[in-house]
């Protein structure tokens, strides 16, 4: 049976409401992921659940090991994942508490591993559309039915942190039409896609990051203000979104390795083929 996943940003390290059956620790050939996985049932349906900054919140972004989250998602069963998280604004009318659904990504980060094809067989997956568009629609459907107001598409900046950015990097940004900044999800992004499951960011506003003149810089104390209410709204939309999702419906994001793969068959190794064989076992037949 497909699952859906969730993973959660800062302020969302559980789910309430849903039936929790049991963790699972999963050790995959990138490493260990953020914690545990909690597999629970709502509606009918599971839903694998995983914190990525850790239950504590102590692993920082680039410490994060997206290879490890996303690669569990898939040997989990799971083929759509919805990612939460927090975001700083770059729009003035994309204003805190605001729940934003981007659809396009700019990558300024330079310390991660954004890919299962390192070495041994190499992939090009098509980027253009880095989100799943009808999981979008389901996710705008879930903010509607939770009565909360949403921002369908957008730009993500992803920086790479943890510091903030300088009012200078801010405006630079701005300048380049993008709408919100984090620090993750474009990341979970890439990986989903090689993994072919859906992807999609819910990223809840809490600042005007250091650019906006009437608002002083970014730092905790203000991004906390707005956390908690944030972390309430976030949580309402999972829900609904669960209710709303069908983990069995196909999509085009989970072929999205049919032609991508452009290393000879014969020249993969038996070590490689088992390192992704959750991956590219349907393709390397």
């Amino acid at each position: 049976m497909k699952r859906l996943g969730i993973i959660g940003g800062t302020g969302i390290y559980n789910l309430e409401g849903f039936k929790k059956k049991e963790e699972l620790e999963v050790v995959t050939p990138f490493g260990l992921p953020s914690a545990k996985y909690i597999v629970s049932e709502f509606a009918g349906k599971e839903v694998v659940f995983l914190p990525r900054h850790g239950l504590n919140h102590e692993i920082s972004p680039s410490s994060i090991n997206y290879q490890a989250n996303i690669y569990g998602m898939k040997k989990l069963n799971v083929s759509k994942i919805l990612s939460v998280s927090a975001c700083g604004s770059l729009k003035e009318n994309f204003k805190p508490l605001d729940l934003v659904i981007p659809d396009q990504f700019i990558d300024r980060t330079f310390m991660r591993k954004n890919s299962f094809f390192e070495k041994g067989v190499v992939a090009h997956i098509a980027l253009a559309h880095p989100v799943c568009d009808k999981v979008a629609k389901t996710v705008q459907q879930a903010v509607n039915s939770a009565g909360l107001q949403s921002h369908l598409g957008g730009i993500y900046l992803n920086i790479e942190g943890p510091q903030f950015s300088t009012k200078a990097e801010s405006n630079l940004y701005r300048s380049w039409g993008a709408d919100i900044i984090g620090m993750t999800n474009f990341s979970e992004a890439r990986l989903a896609r090689e993994a072919e499951i859906c992807y999609l960011s819910l990223s809840a506003v809490t600042d005007f990051d250091c650019w906006h003149p009437d608002f002083g810089e970014v730092s905790i104390e203000v991004i906390v203000k707005y956390l908690q209410q944030n972390s309430l709204n976030s949580k309402k939309v999972i829900k609904e979104f669960v209710l709303l999702e069908d983990p069995e419906k196909k999509c085009d994001c989970h072929q999205a390795l049919q032609n991508a793969i452009v290393t000879k068959l014969e020249a993969i190794s038996n070590q490689t083929k088992e390192k992704l064989n959750i991956l590219i076992e349907k393709y390397i037949k």
